[in-house]
């Protein structure tokens, strides 16, 4: 007779196994901190190769691109099952963000990005195949003493969970993130913020840390 108390404990195990290698597997990072050839790849695997006949996009085509980074408290995702509590053993999915990627241009006193996000969804005890709507969040952000958002943007885009997968990879690119050219050097201030935001609301810039006197 199958023992339904041992079962859980062993998919536990399994899951916290399998979510360990998730996490390590695809850490949290930005293309500003990565190699160059890491970053190439990067954009060629969310933007596409270059055509043939037009050169290879430069990340920084006569302007700083801003940097993308994940927003702190949001680069995971936990679904647990209706009306459960959430915890270990009701997690339906576990989502997670794992690279990004972007591209810049200068185009008539305006900034245009394209911008990727690479993430992956793991399987938790309670959940099984099926669609899971994944809500995600941009937001260009100027830093500073007074943190401006300049543009923001909230997806719901929906990752099918096949029979028999216990890990779906995921990929959502925007290709026209647009806002104002600043002026002088205020563009090396502004920094695009990525994450998971279940409520949908309006993302609020993060005040930046203050820098302890020495």
């Amino acid at each position: 007779m199958f023992d339904v108390a041992r079962g859980r404990v062993v998919a536990m195990a399994v899951w916290s196994l399998c979510l360990g290698a998730a996490l390590t597997g695809a850490p949290v990072t930005s293309p500003a901190h990565a190699e160059a050839s890491i970053s190439d790849k990067l954009n060629s695997w969310f933007f596409g190769p270059p055509a043939k006949d037009e050169p290879a996009p430069s990340t920084t085509p006569q302007i700083e691109c801003p940097d993308v980074t994940v927003r702190s408290g949001a680069s995971t995702l936990s679904v647990s099952a209706p009306g459960a509590e959430a915890g270990p053993t009701t997690t339906r999915y576990q989502a997670t963000i794992g690279q990004t990627a972007r591209e810049c241009a200068a185009l008539g006193g305006m900034v245009t990005m394209k911008i990727g996000v690479q993430g992956r969804i793991l399987l938790g005890p309670a959940g099984g195949p099926g669609q899971l709507d994944v809500p995600l969040r941009l937001a260009v952000v100027r830093e500073g003493a007074d943190p401006k958002t300049i543009w923001t943007k909230f997806y719901k885009f929906q990752v099918a969970i096949p029979p028999g997968q216990t890990s779906v990879p995921f990929v959502h690119v925007e290709q026209d993130v647009s806002f104002p050219m600043p002026g002088g050097s205020e563009l090396e201030a502004y920094v695009v913020y990525v994450g998971f935001d279940p409520t949908g609301m309006p993302a609020k810039p993060e005040p930046r840390k203050k820098k302890k006197n020495k």
